[in-house]
């Protein structure tokens, strides 16, 4: 996004980096309605763009009730109300080893529920940030291994 900035918010840059105008626009929207609340309640502008664990945290706190967990047959289902889903095929994440745990913004039924606007997480967050709604039984891992290639521990 910085790059972008730099760029005056050109659209040659997005085309450049393949990178939707319409996405960084939606990002660029984003980040200044959370800086205008940041300012209101009087809370410090830190930031710290390596902190990948810190920023998958606060995006799993306002959804964390969007959770779901591999399982062995390389699908995913949710976890408080069960229902069988897929990342979505347009995800990076599709394409690589499958997280353990994800949280999504939305559910997509086309030939199946997809997830989009996935992101990997670690599932003690969930007992952390949502304690009302998550338990540790609801986050236990069953021991069981995945098969080969199917998925990767959660995030470390």
């Amino acid at each position: 996004m910085q790059g972008w900035a730099e760029s005056d918010f050109s659209s040659q840059f997005c085309f450049e980096n393949y990178v939707q105008l319409r996405s960084m626009k939606r990002a660029r929207d984003i980040r200044e309605q959370l800086v205008n609340l940041m300012e209101r309640v009087e809370i410090e502008l830190v930031s710290d763009s390596e902190n990948h664990d810190a920023i998958k945290k606060s995006i799993a706190a306002g959804f964390f009730y969007h959770c779901a967990r591999l399982q062995r047959d390389g699908s995913y289902r949710t976890i408080k109300n069960p229902t069988a889903v897929a990342i979505h095929p347009g995800s990076s994440l599709s394409k690589e080893v499958l997280p353990r745990w994800v949280i999504y913004h939305e559910l997509v039924l086309t030939s199946k529920e997809f997830m989009r606007t996935v992101s990997e997480i670690k599932p003690e967050w969930l007992v952390e940030i949502a304690p009302h709604y998550y338990s540790k039984k609801d986050i236990a891992d069953e021991g069981k291994k995945m098969p080969k290639g199917k998925g990767r521990s959660a995030v470390g």
